[in-house]
């Protein structure tokens, strides 16, 4: 055996213990892959040990060369022992860190609910649809003829001024936000067969200065029954299984004489004090009863106005501030808080949906 090949042969095999001592003494899979590049890069002991091939016979050459192989797929197969050990570390040591232990309580999300406003209209229009009454809408924008002309109310009635609202356009038949939800009942006479029963909820607008007790913007129910027969007795019985329903079984009701333009005659409804049962309290001002809504018997006006007969049909009518009765239903002392959108408050509704 030449020197020469003597030489490339010991640079083999120097190369393999090095470069499996390098892996060997790898620390993590950093370390690993600087160790690969110095025992397999351009510049490593096997590298230099190949190039020096060149320099024995040919028939040296075959039998260094397939030692060369070797020593390189002995590197190789140690560098793929010591990464596949440490990765496998790597996951056991993630999955000690991010293991999450299923038996224990989540963190809920916070889940919305429905606004309380919303929740009393549904309380209400319930009600009524269990009496076989239905649900009409009718548009927010709305013609003065509509909104005040055919509910009794021309432009020199001194009531029209208090419930003025919001123009789009003055002329002619003006156009302007609703002030109340009663347009929509002019609607349905109009292109409803008798007999009606409808309810008819939705958002009104006046100019009112904002407090605890008035808003800009409101939300309205108003009802509606005409049919033949129908008396002030089927007003109040209406309306009290519509309180009871709402307040509480035991609760009584009483009509107050009112004036509305649009019913004749008309009244305030009260409800005996959910709170008190009449002694008197904070809530009902020591009254005893609580105003709850405006009603009365349908004006022939009105009738007249849509082409009913007014020989063979009446009616009677009713109207309540949502705002107020969700108030009142949950001891809210200012109406304003239902559209201020705050959680704190809101959430104290939470039901189910």
């Amino acid at each position: 055996m030449s020197d020469v090949v003597a030489v490339v042969r010991g640079s083999l095999e120097e190369a393999r213990a090095e470069g499996l001592k390098r892996i060997e003494a790898s620390t993590d899979l950093a370390s690993l892959e600087e160790a690969q590049i110095r025992v397999l890069g351009r510049k490593a002991p096997l590298s230099r040990a190949r190039a020096s091939l060149r320099d024995v016979g040919d028939q040296d050459r075959k039998e260094l060369g397939m030692l060369a192989n070797e020593v390189q797929v002995a590197i190789q197969s140690a560098l793929d022992r010591k990464r596949e050990a440490f990765e496998a570390q790597e996951l056991e040591q993630r999955w000690a860190s991010e293991r999450v232990d299923v038996t224990l309580p989540g963190e809920a999300p916070p889940v919305g609910a429905i606004h309380p406003l919303t929740r009393t209209i549904w309380e209400i229009v319930d009600v009524f649809v269990g009496m076989g009454y239905k649900v009409y809408e009718g548009p927010e924008v709305e013609l003065s003829s509509y909104t005040f002309d055919a509910l009794n109310t021309p432009k020199e009635h001194p009531s029209r001024s208090p419930s003025d609202t919001f123009y789009i356009e003055g002329k002619g038949d003006a156009v302007g936000l609703r002030s109340h939800t009663s347009p929509v009942q002019i609607r349905t006479l109009e292109i409803e067969p008798p007999p009606v029963y409808g309810v008819m909820p939705g958002r009104c607008y006046r100019r009112d200065e904002e407090d605890a007790t008035h808003l800009a913007g409101f939300t309205q129910l108003e009802g509606l029954a005409v049919d033949e027969g129908i008396t002030m007795g089927d007003l109040k019985g209406s309306l009290l299984e519509f309180a009871r329903n709402v307040f509480g079984r035991d609760l009584d009701v009483r009509l107050r004489p009112s004036f509305f333009p649009f019913t004749e005659p008309s009244a305030e409804m009260d409800v005996l004090c959910f709170v008190c049962r009449g002694e008197g309290c904070r809530v009902c001002r020591n009254e005893g009863w609580i105003e709850i809504m405006g009603c009365g018997m349908v004006h022939p006006f009105l009738l007249e106005w849509v082409g009913w007969d007014i020989e063979k049909y009446t009616g009677f009518a009713f109207g309540m501030g949502i705002e107020r009765v969700a108030a009142l239903a949950h001891g809210v002392p200012d109406i304003r808080y239902f559209w201020e959108n705050d959680l704190r408050i809101l959430s104290q509704f939470r039901g189910p949906a």
